[in-house]
């Protein structure tokens, strides 16, 4: 009897690491990226809801479905400054006063919301209140400098926004906003000046969103 028992908990720890696995598919993440995405798992951190991670080291932003399946993944551009805060003020600011100093992609963990900008473009809010978003790379002079950044294999070459986190158009319409367009989402953006492990050893950051259209992306 003991042996049994002994067995099926067994089985059962395995079953359970198993449920909280993280599924990236064809995807090698880095193993900062899959010690996050595993610990979001075994701490239901993503609440019931659907969830991303943004691995700034890598500039690549994965996007999971509530039970940690990749819905997809793909390079992103990020602020232009290396840091892991939000520079005090800077969502009252327009995009043309921000200071390189102050372009950082802070990280944390966020609670989104789906919205629209002040060109009535779709993005997802990660905070709203500095102006921080998921959204595709935007029409204008710097559309075509910035895909092709996005194309680069250097990660280097994505830290080129505001702020925010940009991607391709086509996977913006076919994977973020299926996944965050309709209700809250959570965002893990992973810190690049101190050790990942960090993020989750205190209470997680969740941020309240606003209106959504009374601040510019970046």
């Amino acid at each position: 009897m003991r042996l049994q028992s002994l067995a099926a908990l067994v089985l059962a720890a395995a079953a359970c690491s198993a449920a909280i696995g993280a599924d990236f598919g064809a995807e090698r993440p880095s193993a900062d990226a899959r010690f996050a995405t595993e610990s979001i798992l075994a701490g239901r951190g993503q609440a019931g809801l659907p969830f991303a991670v943004v691995d700034k080291a890598a500039a690549r932003l994965y996007v999971f479905d509530t039970r940690g399946r990749l819905l997809g993944a793909a390079p992103a551009l990020l602020g232009q400054q290396v840091g892991d805060e939000t520079v005090p003020g800077v969502g009252d600011k327009p995009p043309a006063e921000v200071l390189p100093h102050e372009r950082t992609t802070p990280a944390g963990r966020f609670v989104t919301e789906p919205g629209r900008n002040l060109e009535g473009e779709a993005v997802v809010w990660v905070d709203y209140d500095s102006g921080f978003a998921i959204h595709r790379v935007r029409p204008g002079a710097s559309y075509t400098p910035r895909v092709e950044r996005l194309r680069s294999a250097a990660p280097a070459e994505h830290r080129v926004s505001l702020g925010c986190v940009v991607v391709e158009g086509g996977f913006f319409d076919r994977i973020v906003w299926p996944a965050f367009g309709h209700g809250a989402g959570v965002v893990y953006v992973l810190p690049e000046t101190r050790p990942v492990a960090s993020l989750f050893a205190a209470p997680a950051l969740a941020v309240a969103q606003g209106n959504a259209l009374s601040t510019p992306a970046r």
